[in-house]
C-alpha cells in the first residue's frame, strides 16, 4: 500500500468565499456557514482523485492548505471559525471517500492567543471525525512577530493532548506577511527553526513526553543538507558536556516526510536520516504540481523518484511507502466515520 501523509483538501470555490465574508465583516454578522453541496464537494474532488489514482496513491492524509490558514489574523473568532470550518470540509471530503482519505486537522493557532483553543480542536477532531494527526503550525504571527519555539512550555498543552489522543504532529508553515519571504520560503525557514530548537541540547521535549511524535514537512527545512554545521556546534558542546547526545541522534528524534522534488535530496534524506526516520510525502496536487520540461514527469510524482534510488531495499521502501505510516499514526487503523 502506498499511504502518502502529505496532502490537502480540494474545495470548491464556495468554501473560499466564505473566507472572504469572514475577512471582510471581522465576524460582525457571526460565524455563518459555507453552505457547500454535496454534488459542489463531489465536483471539486474528482481531479484530485484522478491524480491520485494516476500516481498509484492509495490513501492520502489531508490537511488544510497551510497558506489559507490566516492564523494571523484578527479578531481570533474568525480564526477559530475558519479552521474549524476547514476541518470540517476535511471530515466531509473523508467521509465521503473513506477508502482513500484520512483527516489531519488544522488548530486555530493565533499570535499570542491561548494554545487551549488548539487542544479543543484537536481532540474535537479526533473525538468527532476519527482524524489521526494535526498540523502544527510554527509561527502564527505569519513572519510578522515572535512565536515561542517549539521547544517552549507554551507548547506543552498540545504535546500532553498529542499524547494522550495518540496522534502525531505534522510541522507545517502557514501563511507569510513578511515583505521579504514568499509563503514557501517561509516554510523552510520555519521548519528549519523547529528542528534546531527540538533537537538543541537544553530542549526537554523529549524527556518530558518520551512518547511524543513530530513529523517535519519538506525533508526538514533546510537542517539534513547544512548538517556539517549543527554536528560542529554539537562537538563543541560536547567538550564541556560529554553526557549529550550526538546532533544526528538529536535530528532522529523527529520524523520527516518525502517532499522534496528531486532525487538528490530524497537520497540526502534516507542516507542521512535513515529510511525509517522518513515517510511518503507529496503534497499533491500543490506546489511540486509542475511538469519537468527535460523529462515531461510531474516533479510530485515521487514514487518513481524513490523507486529509482539504486541503494534502497525493498524493506527500505516498504518503510518509506507504507510502514512507517502505520506505526507513526496509529489511528489510521480506524476507520472512517460512515455518513
Amino acid at each position: 500500500m502506498i499511504i502518502d501523509i502529505h496532502g490537502h483538501v480540494t474545495a470548491p470555490p464556495e468554501f473560499y468565499a466564505y473566507k472572504s465574508m469572514l475577512l471582510a465583516s471581522r465576524g460582525y454578522h457571526g460565524k455563518g456557514n459555507p453552505g457547500i453541496s454535496d454534488e459542489r464537494m463531489h465536483q471539486a474532488v474528482r481531479r484530485h482523485l484522478d491524480l491520485l489514482e494516476s500516481v498509484g496513491t492509495d490513501v492520502q492524509f489531508v490537511s488544510p492548505r497551510p497558506f489559507q490558514l490566516m492564523h494571523s489574523e484578527e479578531p481570533e473568532s474568525i480564526v477559530r471559525w475558519w479552521v474549524e470550518a476547514f476541518n470540517d470540509v476535511i471530515a466531509r471530503q473523508c467521509r465521503d471517500y473513506p477508502d482513500v482519505f484520512r483527516g489531519v486537522c488544522g488548530l486555530p493557532q493565533t499570535p499570542g492567543g491561548s494554545i487551549q483553543a488548539c487542544v479543543d480542536e484537536l481532540q474535537r477532531c479526533v473525538e468527532e471525525h476519527d482524524f489521526v494527526g494535526c498540523l502544527i503550525n510554527p509561527d502564527p504571527t505569519e513572519g510578522t512577530g515572535l512565536a515561542p519555539t517549539l521547544d517552549d512550555e507554551y507548547w506543552y498543552p498540545l504535546y500532553e493532548k498529542m499524547v494522550e489522543l495518540d496522534v502525531p504532529g505534522l510541522v507545517h508553515s502557514a501563511g507569510c506577511r513578511h515583505f521579504r519571504e514568499s509563503y514557501s520560503a517561509h516554510f523552510i525557514t520555519e521548519e528549519s527553526i523547529a528542528v534546531l530548537s527540538l533537537c538543541k541540547a537544553e530542549s526537554r521535549v523529549f524527556e518530558d513526553f518520551p512518547s511524543l511524535r513530530i513529523i517535519v514537512s519538506h525533508g526538514g527545512g533546510s537542517v539534513p543538507y547544512q548538517i556539517g554545521r549543527w554536528r560542529a556546534h554539537r562537538i563543541r558542546e560536547q567538550e564541556g558536556n560529554p553526557s549529550l547526545e550526538s546532533f544526528d541522534s538529536s535530528l532522529r528524534r523527529l520524523y520527516y516526510d518525502t517532499v522534496l522534488y528531486n532525487q538528490e535530496s530524497l537520497d540526502f534524506l534516507f542516507r542521512i536520516l535513515g529510511t525509517e526516520r522518513c515517510l511518503f510525502g507529496t503534497e499533491n496536487p500543490g506546489s511540486g504540481s509542475a511538469k519537468d520540461p527535460v523529462s515531461g514527469r510531474w516533479l510530485d510524482d515521487l514514487k518513481p523518484v524513490i523507486e529509482g534510488i539504486s541503494w534502497l531495499s525493498e524493506g527500505d521502501r516498504g518503510r518509506i511507502f507504507e510502514d512507517n505510516a502505520r506505526a507513526v499514526f496509529p489511528r489510521f487503523r480506524v476507520s472512517a466515520p460512515v455518513q
